[in-house]
């Protein structure tokens, strides 16, 4: 009893402030011969999350605008497309680009900036941010849809005048190509976090909120390279306030927390449809 009463009386000596997680979004093509270092750039950012810094949730967002110029990326969307003329807007930039970085909604950069960027990555985790946390519902039936709850709480103060949206994403790890004509060809491109999936399941405009999604994953995605992704961003700003994401090679149900306040940091969780 005694040694246990010593434990408790050593926790608050442990307790530590753990940033939030940022998501960093990647507007990238196989057509465009500048993408392929920010790519690079993308995976080392998300290879560096650590115990002291914050979680870097990846995205890699491959638009539609390269694929007239001699090869059509594969994973390229219209959708992808018009969430970068959001930013755009956002932004106040007079036309998009590729390679583009966008940290946390809050800050755009040329992609293969890789001090720019992680100077956006330390501002944003410095903002208040609130907690998303994500279970899974699966079973042993592959062809079965996923199920997901994104539970959502302590979100900042949405700006006024603006509304919040929850937003899932489904990424895929190590996808390459054999790029055989365009500005790449030749080359075998190695992409990071390619954005599967990416479509808004409900609304957060109080402090909690909840929503429920049945994910549908394709045939030729393979589970054992899947995160589910969830945030909450503000349309007019297209600020994200708070992020999550589980890594689905986890066969059994889990909740992951987007932070916690203890020192032991919990397991990393390393055809796109609609956005907003």
């Amino acid at each position: 009893m005694l040694f246990v009463a010593w434990l408790f009386g050593l926790m608050p000596s442990s307790v530590v402030t753990i940033p939030p997680p940022v998501v960093v979004e990647l507007f990238t093509s196989e057509g465009c011969s500048s993408c392929p270092p920010a790519d690079a750039l993308l995976q080392q950012l998300a290879n560096a999350s650590s115990a002291s810094g914050p979680e870097i949730i990846a995205l890699g967002e491959h638009v539609d605008y390269w694929d007239h110029q001699g090869w059509k990326d594969r994973f390229s969307s219209a959708a992808l497309t018009n969430r970068q003329q959001l930013y755009a807007a956002r932004f106040n930039n007079e036309s998009i680009y590729t390679p583009q970085m966008v940290v946390d909604g809050r800050a755009e950069l040329v992609g293969s900036d890789a001090n720019a960027a992680r100077r956006a990555i330390d501002r944003a985790a410095a903002a208040p941010h609130g907690v998303v946390r994500i279970a899974i519902e699966s079973n042993t039936n592959v062809a079965s849809p996923v199920s997901v709850i994104v539970n959502v709480s302590g979100l900042p103060a949405i700006a006024r005048g603006d509304r919040a949206d929850m937003v899932v994403a489904i990424t895929e790890d190590h996808l390459t190509s054999d790029v055989k004509r365009g500005e790449n060809h030749g080359r075998v491109l190695t992409h990071a976090a390619v954005v599967r999936r990416l479509t808004t399941i409900g609304d957060a405009n109080a402090p909690s909120s909840s929503a429920r999604a049945e994910l549908v994953l394709e045939p030729d995605w393979r589970r054992d390279r899947l995160k589910i992704v969830a945030f909450v961003q503000e349309r007019r700003s297209r600020t994200i306030l708070a992020s999550a994401a589980f890594d689905l090679s986890m066969n059994a149900k889990a909740t992951r927390p987007a932070k916690i306040g203890l020192a032991l940091r919990p397991l990393r969780s390393s055809s796109v449809g609609s956005t907003r």
